[in-house]
């Protein structure tokens, strides 16, 4: 969430009631009965984050670490999770009437942004041992969205979100490792950063 620090920033300076506005709609019964009955909401928020955690993470990692090794699959599973993505090209047709060429550039850099994510989902699950702490991430992601660079830097208050976008990112690098000690997550891991078996494969 450390990472999201510009973006939350940036979201608050934009409401006219600022911090307190944005965390008076966080906690609003309200919206959040109209969320659960938007299946839209569902799938982003819930059925999304956890059926593809305990696909891509939960079931793939702990094949591909004995045959791989737990560094390589960290990076090879996330090329499955970005390939994943690349259905939302028919969401895209109706959307870009410039063509094909538009709409694939979209997919690539969306298949980009899934797959280094997936890479981090698959970081923390393989330091934790744990699914829930992808899948609220994965959650947390799917409801901010992408940072909003170009929004940011034509922002009259460009310097102040700027520097909020520089502390999430410094912070998240800081205490990526810290915050995901084994230590932390119980003795037994459902899967660790051991080395493989040489008749795994």
């Amino acid at each position: 969430m450390v990472f999201y620090i510009g973006p939350l920033v940036h979201s608050a300076m934009d409401n006219p009631t600022g911090f307190s506005g944005e965390l008076q709609s966080l906690l609003d019964v309200q919206s959040w009965r109209w969320c659960v009955r938007d299946a839209v909401w569902l799938r982003n928020q819930l059925v999304a984050p956890v059926t593809e955690e305990l696909v891509f993470r939960g079931a793939m990692l702990p094949m591909l670490v004995p045959c791989t090794g737990p560094t390589a699959a960290i990076f090879i599973a996330p090329l499955f999770f970005g390939l994943a993505h690349f259905h939302h090209i028919i969401e895209q047709r109706p959307l870009h009437k410039d063509g094909m060429c538009v709409i694939l550039m979209v997919s690539g850099t969306q298949f980009l942004y899934t797959t280094l994510f997936g890479a981090f989902t698959a970081f923390l699950f393989m330091r934790t041992g744990h699914v829930v702490g992808p899948v609220l991430c994965h959650s947390f992601c799917n409801s901010q969205g992408l940072p909003d660079i170009t929004s940011a830097l034509q922002h009259p208050h460009q310097s102040a979100i700027l520097l909020s976008y520089l502390m999430g990112l410094l912070l998240f690098l800081v205490l990526l490792f810290p915050l995901t000690d084994p230590f932390f997550y119980g003795p037994i891991p459902v899967c660790s950063l051991s080395a493989p078996t040489a008749s795994a494969c």
